[in-house]
C-alpha cells in the first residue's frame, strides 16, 4: 500500500454521474479517494452514507470525495438511488487503480486467507499521498477524514462531526433525557393524585363510621 509522501498514481475512470473522472480534475483540492468492496452491502452502505453526510463539510474544508469499487456503473447508479447518495462513485472493473494504490491484496475472511479489496482511504493533495487510512473501520471514519483535511488545509475543521452521527446521538440523548423527565413528572403527579384520592376515600370512610 502507498504511504504518505508517495506520488499519487493517476487515474481516469468512468463515473456514475456520466463521463470520466481523473486525478487532475481535483487540482488544488484535498481529494478523499476511498476504496470499498461492494455496492449495497451493510458496511459499504454506511460508509457511503457517512461520506454523503460529510460531503459539504469536506468541500467547505477544501476537499472532495470519490468512492471507488469494481462494481459496474449500473450497480453504482442503483446504489446511489437506493441509498440517496450524494458522492461520486467510480468503476474500476479491472482493479488497475485498486492495485496502483495498494487497495487490493490478501486479507482474512471467516478465518481464511483470500485476495480481495482492502477497505482503505487516501487523501491526495498536490499530487501526493497526504494521508493514508488502511484497514478502515467504517463507523466514525468520515469524521476522522474531515479532521485530517482540516489539518492539511488549515480550515479549522478538526474535531467537527461530519457524518451527523454525533448530532443524532446528542438528539437521541436529549430526547431520552426529556422523556425520562416527563415520565418522572407524570409518575409524581399520578402518585399525588393517588394519595389524594386515597385520603379522600379514607375521610369518607371515617365519616360513614361516625354515622
Amino acid at each position: 500500500m502507498l504511504k504518505e509522501g508517495d506520488k499519487a498514481p493517476s487515474f481516469d475512470l468512468a463515473s456514475d454521474e456520466g463521463g470520466n473522472v481523473s486525478l487532475r480534475d481535483f487540482a488544488g483540492k484535498a481529494l478523499v479517494l476511498y476504496f470499498y468492496p461492494r455496492d449495497n452491502t451493510p458496511g459499504c452502505t454506511r460508509e457511503a452514507q457517512a461520506f454523503t453526510a460529510a460531503r459539504r463539510a469536506i468541500e467547505k474544508a477544501g476537499g472532495a470525495v470519490v468512492g471507488v469499487s469494481r462494481d459496474s456503473l449500473k450497480s453504482h447508479q442503483s446504489f446511489r438511488e437506493k441509498c440517496k447518495l450524494g458522492i461520486t462513485l467510480l468503476s474500476d472493473p479491472d482493479l488497475s487503480v485498486h492495485k496502483a494504490y495498494g487497495a487490493w491484496g490478501e486479507k482474512t475472511m471467516y478465518g481464511k486467507k483470500v485476495e480481495g479489496v482492502l477497505r482503505s482511504t487516501f487523501i491526495v493533495k498536490d499530487g501526493k499521498i497526504a494521508k493514508v487510512f488502511p484497514n478502515v473501520k467504517v463507523d466514525g471514519h468520515a469524521d476522522a477524514v474531515l479532521a485530517a483535511i482540516g489539518e492539511l488545509t488549515g480550515s479549522g475543521s478538526k474535531g467537527k462531526a461530519t457524518s451527523g452521527a454525533a448530532k443524532v446521538a446528542a438528539k437521541v440523548k436529549r430526547g431520552t433525557k426529556t422523556a425520562a423527565t416527563t415520565v418522572a413528572r407524570v409518575a409524581k403527579v399520578a402518585k399525588k393524585a393517588t394519595a389524594k384520592k386515597a385520603k379522600a376515600t379514607a375521610k369518607k370512610a371515617r365519616a360513614r363510621t361516625k354515622k
